[in-house]
């Protein structure tokens, strides 16, 4: 009985090796120059599947078949910018991870901006507030209305 246990898990690890390597890709490249290019570009672009990653960390397939396409199109002798515009043109904006500054994504670039403007309104509107009740300064309209409730006179039937 050990012996189809060593077996199997001898199958079930030659299996999983070969698995773990069908997600490697080996690229080559002439010179180096283009290696870094595929390597900058790879780490630019968004892979659509995951979202929050790269195409160079994902190993979804679609991250695989862009890498293999910027691979293709870099061999091809390809420059960055056709290779960008070929992918934002099939895939849109989203593919890039730095989308370009324009009247869609002002949101996208200056939007946490105007939320921490917005907090920092706010966060100074509600310091001033507590310090002005902490020091008892009060509005004109607030010590009028002040005075015309502590000279009402005081039913006793009410608490």
């Amino acid at each position: 009985m050990s012996g189809r246990f060593q077996a199997f898990m001898l199958l079930l690890a030659l299996a999983w090796s070969a698995a773990a390597l069908a997600a490697i890709s080996v690229y080559d490249f002439p010179d180096a120059q283009q290696e870094h290019r595929f390597k900058h570009l790879i780490n630019e672009l968004r892979c659509l599947v995951c979202q929050n990653q790269s195409l160079a960390e994902s190993n979804a397939g679609l991250a695989q078949d862009l890498r293999q396409e910027v691979y293709e199109m870099v061999s091809s002798g390809k420059n960055d910018d056709q290779i960008l515009k070929f992918l934002v043109d099939r895939y849109g904006d989203f593919v890039l991870y730095r989308p370009p500054v324009e009247a869609t994504t002002y949101l996208l670039w200056f939007g946490p901006f105007l939320v921490l403007l917005v907090g920092l309104v706010i966060l100074i509107r509600t310091v001033r507030r507590r310090a002005a009740l902490a020091t008892g300064t009060l509005s004109a309209e607030e010590q009028q209305r002040l005075h015309q409730v502590l000279d009402q006179p005081k039913d006793k039937d009410q608490p």
